[in-house]
């Protein structure tokens, strides 16, 4: 018979008892996990929607692999409603909303009802930090009000002056390039041109700093975010780890390609903030008597930081601030104008009817005039908005239970017709803003088409999309807390913009009105010529005389 030592027996009591926890903690888990799934089964409206097409995936790795998934939301709800369901990932169910006042109930609830999910609130930490982006509820509406005197209508109304002096600098550029060409026309590739006017423009506007990219100077910012363009090739490892990242948030953290570029953007844009806040802190010592520096964006910052400060700001959620403004300032402001270059490009008439009530007009336009008195530029400006949103959909998840109501009822998975539906806490709710702004059912049959003259007749916008609620019927600035609240910026600078380089040039696509277009791969999704390497869009530009 052989006996034990106290050691050996020791260890073997540790093993068991190890063993034990983890049965223990797996078995609470697995209780817990049911638990919610039965609440969850009982208390949301059981919808119609696609079948799977892949049992571990659900119909996500199709969403995912195409090239336009506003499409088959749209298809999916003319066969299933205006609310249906779609298998995720290892058997989550998402609801998704097409329908207007639905959709108006969901924003209105935003940062309170609906939060971010665990995945895109770890994305956006990593990014950009805790700020407005990024907080949800009491904080988020804190930041936010620290922030809204930056984008008021006098605040953009004195910085009409930096939009052009950006389109001019881009004029003076390709008029030399042209110059030096011997056919009288030049190849330009204009999104990376794009780039640096947003960059040059959030820079000096924004935070009273010149990167200098349109006069060739290197900022360390451009190069990061031009690595995520040229970063074409998402592995099917790197896709199967974002698709499993939904479930495990946690699985974001591995290092890949994508996380590492997001990280080394986070502390590029880190440290460029800091030097930026050092700086200013030091003028306004320097300068007590500023007052109009207090309704800039560094100048509400800094005043937040202060601990008698009515909306009180951390440091860390300043930088944060900082980064997100970087992020949306530069993105999707560039894609903006590239978008619309395209789509003159594309449509030759309409660039001419565009030039021609540009030079109708003031050389510079007023902020004023901008907004109100451009009637077609306001058209083409906004049917760019409404067919290419710069983020095409987001996913959400209830926070609390909820009743979500529908202008139209829909068929459920029993059979029954309802005219509202009931979402239990944890269900995820996706929205489709390309798909409702491109939606024939909400625009009409012309729908897909680039038709800036549906902006200039009161019967050109349907009685279905005047239900959207949001900027112009548009969910491409969402609506509710959430709402973009660089909007009218974004808009004042694009249509400054277009209409230097409309007046100046002449845009065509180098390879005809037949060249083809896809989505590219950015921190973004970003338009792409066909065949072209990057987020490459060559433009054959001529002078305008």
């Amino acid at each position: 018979m052989t006996v034990l030592s106290p050691l050996s027996l020791w260890t073997t009591v540790r093993a068991v008892s190890a063993f034990n926890v983890a049965c223990s903690f797996a078995a609470l888990w697995a209780f817990v996990k049911f638990s919610r799934a039965l609440r969850w089964q009982m208390k949301t409206t059981q919808l119609r929607g696609p079948p799977h097409t892949s049992f571990i995936y659900g119909v996500s790795q199709d969403l995912m692999s195409s090239h336009d998934t506003a499409r088959i939301y749209e298809r999916w709800a003319t066969e299933y409603g205006v609310a249906y369901m779609i298998p995720s990932v290892l058997g989550q169910r998402k609801v998704v909303l097409c329908d207007p006042k639905a959709i108006a109930h969901f924003y209105a609830r935003e940062t309170w009802t609906y939060v971010q999910t665990p995945l895109s609130a770890a994305i956006r930490e990593i990014l950009i930090g805790r700020g407005l982006s990024w907080s949800e509820g009491e904080a988020h509406r804190r930041q936010r009000k620290a922030l809204t005197p930056a984008f008021s209508n006098a605040a953009i109304r004195k910085l009409t002056s930096v939009f052009y002096d950006s389109a001019y600098k881009v004029k003076s550029a390709w008029d030399t390039v042209i110059e030096l060409s011997k056919d009288g026309d030049a190849i330009i590739e204009i999104q990376n041109w794009m780039n640096h006017v947003s960059l040059d423009t959030i820079g000096i506007a924004g935070f009273s700093h010149d990167f200098g990219s349109l006069n060739g100077k290197h900022a360390s910012v451009t190069e990061v975010f031009d690595t995520f363009g040229s970063n074409q090739q998402a592995s099917a490892i790197n896709k199967v780890i974002f698709l499993f990242a939904s479930v495990f948030p946690i699985i974001f953290k591995i290092p890949s390609k994508r996380t590492n570029l997001s990280k080394k953007l986070s502390v590029t844009m880190g440290e460029i903030c800091n030097d930026l806040l050092i700086r200013s802190r030091r003028e306004k010592d320097v300068d007590m008597s500023g007052k109009d520096e207090e309704k800039s964006i560094i100048g509400l910052l800094i005043k937040s930081e202060g601990q008698d400060a009515e909306l009180h700001m951390s440091e860390e959620e300043v930088v944060a601030q900082m980064r997100s403004l970087f992020i949306a300032g530069y993105e999707t402001v560039s894609i903006t104008l590239t978008w619309a270059l395209i789509e003159l490009s594309q449509h030759p008439n309409v660039q001419t009817s565009l030039r021609e009530e540009l030079f109708s007009f003031d050389p510079n336009p007023t902020y004023d005039q901008l907004k109100a008195n451009l009637p077609y530029l306001d058209a083409v400006v906004h049917e760019i908005l409404r067919l290419h949103p710069p983020i095409g959909e987001t996913t959400h998840v209830a926070a609390a239970d909820d009743v979500i109501p529908l202008s139209e009822p829909v068929r459920t998975e029993s059979g029954k017709m309802m005219d509202s539906i009931s979402v239990a806490k944890g269900t995820l709710i996706t929205i489709s803003s390309a798909a409702i702004n491109r939606s024939s059912t909400i625009w009409g049959a012309d729908a897909k088409e680039f038709k800036p003259d549906r902006w200039l007749t009161e019967d050109g916008i349907t009685g279905k999309a005047k239900e959207v609620q949001g900027h112009k019927h548009l969910l491409t600035f969402v609506d509710g807390p959430r709402a973009c609240l660089g909007k009218d910026f974004a808009i004042m600078e694009i249509k400054a913009v277009l209409l230097v380089l409309v007046k100046s040039f002449m845009f065509e696509m180098r390879d005809g009105l037949d060249t083809e277009v896809e989505i590219a791969r950015g921190l973004l999704p970003r338009p792409r010529v066909v065949g072209e390497d990057g987020i490459s869009v060559p433009l054959r530009v001529h002078r305008y005389e």
